[in-house]
């Protein structure tokens, strides 16, 4: 489990850490998008009041953050009862980590923050992400591939 929480704080920080440099440092605003190596990569200013791509706009902050806390809690419960190895740790730390990254964002401003928007091949993607939601996606499709089933441990182990 040690590679569990030292992924979640690792994910954690860069999620806080991008969203203060790329808003706070570099000034991307609503008004002030930055063209990185444009289309592939853009910093464009997003609030996320939903779940995820918008949907979901409207629901309570509160509600939100209760389920994300409850998901962590849960994927933590899983880790604990079904030992795991340090890849589907690392997995389940970068979920939980990217998470309460975004939590904290609810918290603090009511709306998740996010920046990055990429584009390609002629495509233009209106959406943008952040970096905690790169965790949470690629800890998901970590503990798809990488979690083995085991039996659980035993009651009072």
């Amino acid at each position: 489990m040690k590679v569990l929480w030292i992924s979640a704080v690792i994910a954690f920080v860069l999620d806080q850490a991008s969203k203060y440099y790329v808003i706070h440092v570099l000034g991307v605003s609503q008004t002030n998008p930055i063209d990185v190596l444009p289309p592939l990569l853009n910093f464009r200013y997003g609030e996320n009041r939903g779940i995820n791509f918008g949907l979901g706009d409207g629901i309570s902050v509160w509600l939100l953050i209760a389920i994300a806390i409850v998901i962590c809690v849960g994927v933590l419960w899983w880790m604990w009862r079904h030992p795991q190895g340090r890849l589907a740790n690392a997995s389940a730390g970068l979920l939980i980590g990217g998470a309460l990254a975004n939590v904290l964002d609810r918290g603090l401003y009511g709306y998740v923050l996010d920046f990055l928007n990429m584009s390609c091949c002629g495509i233009n993607n209106p959406f943008v992400f952040n970096v905690a939601d790169i965790f949470i996606f690629a800890g998901a499709i970590g503990l798809v591939f990488f979690a083995k089933e085991d039996k659980p441990r035993k009651k009072g182990t």
